[in-house]
């Protein structure tokens, strides 16, 4: 496929997403409407949509209905932004710029961030939950998108991270925070979308395995952009983890040798799709624009 191809993939799928999302969120005048509004102010407008990329990816590979797929992809970025929220208030992180755009708490207040994590979080259960994704795998989605979110998947890692700062981390322990913060969410992205359609275990196997490279390549290469890109270009603030004394792979490797653990992990992800041929073209692009983005 070219790559025009894939850019018309991935721009029809972030509009069907952004259609999608606004359809699941509440309406902004329905009562409490500050919160409502809050609500689609931190999702809608914004975002690469990496997450539900990995969904219809996979989901294609797996013969999915469209439908079923889109309602997954749902639920993974109402998470994904929840995470968003929460992780950029004072007690956590404490930014002021996400997506080009104020902050949630910033815009609003931090209470009522506080309660749109908490109700995005809701939400995607809600999502999962739905008759359109009925089926013998609903519960093992439901309990998947659970345990990445949890405290032994992305909270528990941004529980690691606030311990962390100003520590000196070792590889294995670096890794071993984001496999938690921020390789679960992306794994439990390429596994709903295969479950939204028909794989074996041999099959799922194999995706897990790409699953997991492509999201500690994820985190790898976030910290190479936060240390050599700029505000305007990452639209949040760029060089934050260095300001805030946070170990990550630019800090313990250098940004020549991170890149190199990124294409290392990248060629393991493309090794995993092997058996697939091409049922997973879609995943080896979505892949490729993980590592060598940019932006």
């Amino acid at each position: 496929m070219t790559s025009e191809d894939f850019q018309s993939w991935v721009h029809a799928r972030q509009a069907r997403m952004e259609s999608a999302l606004e359809a699941c969120l509440p309406e902004a005048d329905v009562q409490p409407r500050r919160l409502h509004g809050a609500m689609r102010y931190a999702v809608l407008g914004g975002g690469k949509r990496v997450r539900p990329l990995l969904v219809h990816a996979a989901g294609e590979l797996a013969g999915a209905d469209e439908a079923k797929v889109q309602f997954a992809s749902c639920a993974v970025e109402l998470i994904h932004a929840y995470s968003l929220v929460h992780d950029d208030l004072p007690s956590m992180d404490d930014d002021v710029l996400r997506r080009g755009k104020p902050t949630c708490h910033v815009e609003y207040d931090e209470a009522t961030a506080l309660l749109v994590g908490d109700s995005l979080q809701s939400l995607a259960f809600e999502v999962l939950a739905s008759d359109r994704l009925s089926g013998k795998n609903q519960v093992e989605m439901i309990r998947l998108l659970a345990h990445a979110s949890g405290s032994r998947g992305m909270a528990g890692g941004q529980a690691i991270d606030l311990e962390s700062v100003g520590k000196r981390l070792d590889l294995p322990e670096l890794e071993a925070m984001h496999i938690r913060k921020t390789g679960e969410l992306i794994r439990a992205s390429v596994l709903l979308g295969a479950y939204c359609g028909k794989i074996n275990e041999a099959e799922l196997a194999k995706l897990d395995h790409f699953a997991k490279s492509i999201g500690l390549a994820f985190q790898v290469i976030d910290d190479v952009l936060d240390a050599e890109s700029s505000t305007a270009t990452l639209g949040k603030t760029a060089g934050k983890d260095s300001q805030d004394n946070k170990p990550t792979y630019v800090s313990l490797l250098g940004a020549k040798a991170a890149r190199e653990m990124a294409e290392e992990l990248h060629g393991s992800a493309l090794e995993s799709l092997s058996m697939f041929g091409d049922r997973a073209s879609r995943l080896a692009e979505m892949a490729s624009f993980v590592v060598r983005r940019q932006f």
